[in-house]
């Protein structure tokens, strides 16, 4: 290699796990996740406008995410300090307690990224991708790296998946559904569609039904791939069928994924980040 690499490269976990494009799924199971902690989901209602930009804000984090997994280490770096100056100007109130908190309180932060990196990893092998047990941890231990990005002490975090557990163990008494977390989960679920999608369809003389039911099909299985304590809590299933159901579907869209992509121009089987980053480093 003649180039820099970023903060993982083509030999890591991390890059064997993002080049799948199911890891969008894994995504937004990850808010669902994230949105069972009260002060981290009033932190979000109090401080963002996804309301009214809620795919300007799943943008925009994922334009993070994919910077931080494929992008130079410098470019790592600055998106890594543009979140730690926004996140220690920000301030939260504790929607039963009324107390003032940060955004970048390591507790909060410590949970949106434990949520985030388990829920890539946990999809990705319930829709097929296939890790052992040892790079399953070194997969978390890889990802100590973001989360030094934004602003934790990497010894502070799980680094295995035995730790992990640990930690959502641990973490289960402070998890409830709050008032902002049910309106971020329908949100997600039931996403507003922008004005310029609908004029367009029209445009088209098409109508947006069938994606509205794409993507709802899309957050049923994201809930379905909840771990059973976390789907009780937003009223869903836990049972084992439950599980069941949810790995085939990821089994079956990326499948579905995997073979769009194999009949398209080579120049599109890869995201545009990660061509970037094999250009980069030659």
């Amino acid at each position: 290699m003649t180039g820099d690499a970023g903060l993982f490269g083509p030999d890591s976990i991390t890059w064997k796990l993002h080049r799948e494009p199911i890891l969008m799924l894994g995504g937004l199971r990850s808010l669902y996740l994230q949105a069972l902690h009260p002060r981290a989901v009033a932190g979000v209602a109090q401080n963002s406008s996804y309301r009214s930009d809620m795919w300007g804000r799943l943008t925009r984090t994922a334009d993070y995410v994919t910077t931080v997994i494929f992008g130079s280490t410098t470019e790592a770096e600055q998106a890594g300090a543009r979140l730690r100056r926004l996140h220690s100007r920000l301030r939260g109130a504790d929607p039963r307690t009324r107390e003032v908190f940060r955004l970048d309180d390591p507790d909060l932060l410590r949970w949106v990224h434990v949520a985030e990196v388990e829920s890539f990893l946990t999809t990705a092998r319930r829709a097929g991708v296939s890790l052992t047990p040892a790079e399953i941890d070194t997969y978390y231990t890889e990802q100590l790296r973001a989360a030094e990005l934004v602003g934790l002490d990497p010894a502070t975090v799980p680094a295995t998946a035995a730790e992990v557990d640990d930690y959502y163990a641990a973490m289960r008494p402070e998890l409830r559904l709050t008032r902002d977390g049910a309106e971020a989960a329908f949100f997600l679920t039931v996403p507003p569609i922008p004005d310029r999608w609908g004029g367009l369809a029209l445009r088209l003389g098409l109508t947006l039904g069938p994606p509205r039911w794409a993507y709802l099909g899309l957050a049923g299985t994201a809930i379905g791939l909840l771990p059973p304590w976390a789907r009780k809590m937003y009223g869903a299933p836990g049972l084992p069928t439950t599980d069941l159901a949810a790995g085939l579907s990821a089994r079956g869209l990326r499948a579905l994924i995997t073979g769009v992509l194999a009949v398209l121009p080579a120049q599109y089987r890869v995201s545009p980040a990660h061509r970037a980053a094999l250009t980069r480093i030659a």
